[in-house]
């Protein structure tokens, strides 16, 4: 049977949105309530951060949201509540991006377990190399999760073909070199990357890191991408409400209805 995030890929000609918000920002409450108004603006596949205290990939928006997560005091727990919340709303696929740490001490088979049964469809480890991951993708196998992979500019031919072998889902496309964040322009070594990538597999292509407009979107659709992220434009809207959920709800759903018309569909 097809799975939740496949589904999304088999819209053919259609660039997926894939909207970025850190599980527990500003608390558990209005975690939820971003979650589904990300979900009403159209969004393809929400993606969850796992709050980490060293989120090494992340930029200075991102770790803020992490802090205030973590401030609230999330949890594991805390987290795969969110999710069965979302998943009694919605069937859009959740996807994590975590770290390692959260994964090991929660244990490898647990920490798959949980997410399945709350209704996880893949998990994205970004500090684990793929050469590392061989005990994590058979667990995520074992529960039907895709393993994701980040794919960057400095990824060798021969790293990329491992990648490729261990990944389902989609691959991450880190268009910039360094950490999240909003630029003003999609790097044309992004673009060259999704060339570069794409005859080494079919699956899905996803560009993210500094994608934060509809120009943006609009680039990286008519280059042939096959989905979009977004993560710090849609946390700078969230910390920019902290103190009005209901203005930051309508802004979330406008913000991605207008990223969606951008991306075509």
């Amino acid at each position: 049977m097809m799975g939740r995030i496949e589904s999304v890929f088999e819209k053919k000609g259609k660039t997926a949105f894939i909207g970025f918000t850190v599980a527990g920002d500003p608390d558990k409450e209005t975690s939820v309530r971003i979650a589904k108004a990300l979900v009403d603006g159209g969004t393809d596949i929400l993606e969850f951060g796992v709050p980490f205290s060293d989120p090494v990939a992340d930029g200075p928006t991102i770790q803020r949201a992490d802090d205030r997560a973590l401030a609230a005091g999330t949890t594991p727990d805390t987290i795969f509540e969110i999710v069965r919340e979302v998943r009694a709303y919605s069937q859009v696929p959740i996807v994590f991006l975590t770290y390692y740490n959260t994964i090991y001490r929660r244990g490898i088979d647990t920490f798959y377990r949980e997410a399945h049964e709350a209704g996880v469809d893949g998990i994205l480890v970004a500090d684990m190399p793929v050469e590392e991951s061989g005990e994590v993708v058979a667990v995520a196998q074992k529960y039907g999760i895709d393993p994701i992979f980040l794919v960057t500019q400095t990824t060798s031919p021969e790293r990329m073909d491992s990648i490729v072998r261990h990944a389902r889902g989609y691959l991450y496309l880190v268009a910039v070199l360094g950490v999240t964040g909003a630029r003003k322009e999609v790097a044309p070594e992004a673009l060259a990357l999704l060339r570069r990538v794409r005859p080494h597999t079919k699956l899905p292509l996803a560009i993210g890191f500094g994608i934060s407009t509809p120009g943006h979107a609009k680039t990286c659709r008519d280059a042939g991408a096959d989905g979009v992220i977004v993560g710090s434009a849609i946390v700078s809207i969230v910390e920019k409400n902290l103190r009005d959920p209901a203005a930051m709800e309508n802004e979330l759903r406008a913000y991605v209805a207008e990223m969606k018309t951008a991306t075509g569909i």
